[in-house]
């Protein structure tokens, strides 16, 4: 069953991978717009209602808009992690694990976040150790 769910997971993250990559082009930016010019003019001319014209011209922006903002998002994201592995893999101490985060799934990013807090407790108990030792 938890292997069934592991592949499940992995198959919904490569498609939200792939809705996300094609959300974000150019392409669909592109075809969307054509589309949203397409029902304005047909819209627009056949409708006397002004405040209905309004209405559809702000939901054609707001429709717009989501591609932008996924395409700087994409944008933002891969810089964001391009710098993090450069940084990870410049210092020798670092642990290599999360180098390429974003191929992880949600499962396995948390099994490192537990890694990392695991880690953080354990320092924080020998430092308190240390501390304790030193002013008996």
């Amino acid at each position: 069953m938890k292997s069934i769910m592991l592949k499940m997971e992995k198959e919904f993250e490569e498609v939200t991978a792939l809705a996300t990559k094609v959300l974000g082009s150019t392409v669909t930016f592109l075809i969307a717009l054509c589309l949203v010019i397409y029902w304005w003019v047909n819209n627009l001319f056949s409708s006397g209602n002004e405040h209905q014209n309004i209405g559809d011209i702000i939901i054609g922006i707001t429709f717009l808009s989501l591609f932008i903002i996924q395409k700087s998002f994409n944008r933002y994201s891969a810089l964001i992690n391009l710098k993090l592995n450069e940084l990870v893999s410049s210092n020798q101490e670092a642990n290599n694990s999360v180098l390429n985060t974003q191929k992880k799934t949600e499962s396995e990013i948390s099994e490192l976040v537990k890694e990392y807090i695991d880690e953080e407790i354990e320092e924080e108990i020998e430092e308190l150790l240390l501390k304790n030792k030193k002013e008996k």
